[in-house]
């Protein structure tokens, strides 16, 4: 692992930016303290409720952390089939007594104004999704003081990363829950997924960056398989979304392990943007006719999904999950970073002790 990541792990334990709400200062706190690297997620706020989090992290912690941005999305074309989508979901809105978002409400995430508060009051770590920063972006960062890190889903996104001069891959396997952080929105590569372990090894062959391994990671036992694979540290977003530092409703987080929710899919019903969710009533009637449309899509469900959280029906909700979501265990951050590191020291003991097979005596 490079120096400049290491210098802020002491455990190669990343807790993953859960934008809407999840990764408040008080989780990215209690993850640091127990000597992980936590991440704050500025998607979806405004540049000024970004820096407002990260005073209000730097009053709980004087360790490092990191904040997560969303890159700019391309123009949409077909509005028209915003437009359809949005008469599918008349319906919610009556039911949830609310109205449609705006879809046009905005494109960037207040990309530039983020960007320069970060350039303007350093944090250790920055990373990215949906695409890659300019070079000249990344430098500055660099030069500010700034460990930076980019997603990516393919062996060819990661070349991508590295000519950019990003510091670290987050190599992010089809596992992971939440949003797809392709560079590249395509419909026609739904469902083509690569699982994590197939991943790194891609991508260790690709570049020479460091690697992040993200996706469906619940246990020790699976931070060192992908550390034996090559990656240099683990990522973990729904082991945290459980904790009760999370941000995210109660719903929500008692949704990850209730037997009505047995397992996820990917889908764009929610934000118009392939995501991995606990599969309810909203994915199951609306995930087949939703369109490649993001943010669009987000913004004009998101008083609906606001609405049904409000309401506490976890059946209207996004409930982002990884994988792993059954093995979600209800423990404070640093408590649950201490079982990780200790499950992760038993592995790695019982990989060194077990014979290697065909290595008998001859």
């Amino acid at each position: 692992m490079s120096s400049a990541l290491t210098d802020l792990l002491r455990h190669p334990i990343v807790q993953a930016p859960m934008a809407g709400g999840v990764s408040v200062p008080e989780l990215v706190a209690a993850v640091g303290g127990a000597g992980g690297l936590g991440f704050l997620a500025a998607g979806y706020k405004t540049a000024d409720g970004m820096y407002q989090e990260i005073k209000r992290l730097r009053s709980l912690t004087d360790g490092p952390f990191g904040v997560n941005v969303f890159m700019p999305q391309p123009e949409y074309a077909e509005s028209g089939a915003v437009e359809v989508y949005a008469h599918q979901l008349a319906g919610e809105a009556a039911w949830y007594e609310t109205e449609l978002g705006d879809p046009d409400s905005g494109r960037d995430d207040g990309y530039d104004a983020k960007l320069a508060v970060l350039l303007d009051d350093p944090v250790p770590a920055v990373s990215f999704h949906f695409g890659v920063p300019s070079r000249e972006a990344l430098e500055r960062l660099r030069r500010a003081g700034t460990v930076t890190l980019v997603t990516a889903t393919t062996a060819e996104e990661a070349v991508a990363v590295e000519r950019a001069g990003a510091d670290a891959v987050i190599a992010q396997g089809v596992e992971a829950g939440g949003h797809q952080g392709t560079h590249r929105d395509i419909a026609e590569n739904d469902g083509t997924g690569i699982g994590l372990l197939s991943l790194i090894t891609q991508i260790r062959e690709a570049v020479r960056l460091p690697v992040v391994a993200a996706g469906g990671i619940m246990r020790g036992a699976q931070i060192a398989a992908v550390l034996a694979a090559g990656a240099s540290a683990a990522q973990l977003g729904t082991a945290f979304l459980a904790t009760p530092e999370s941000g995210a409703p109660e719903v929500h987080k008692q949704a990850l392990t209730n037997p009505l929710f047995a397992r996820t899919e990917t889908t764009r019903a929610f934000t118009g943007r392939p995501a991995r969710a606990l599969v309810n009533r909203f994915l199951r009637e609306h995930g087949p006719y939703a369109p490649a449309a993001y943010p669009e899509i987000n913004h004009l469900t998101a008083p609906l999904r606001k609405a049904a959280a409000k309401a506490g029906d976890a059946q209207g909700m996004a409930l982002w999950a990884g994988q792993g979501h059954r093995l979600a265990r209800e423990l404070p951050a640093a408590r649950l970073v201490e079982v990780l590191v200790a499950e992760l020291a038993e592995a790695r003991a019982r990989l060194a002790e077990r014979p290697v097979i065909g290595g008998g005596q001859r």
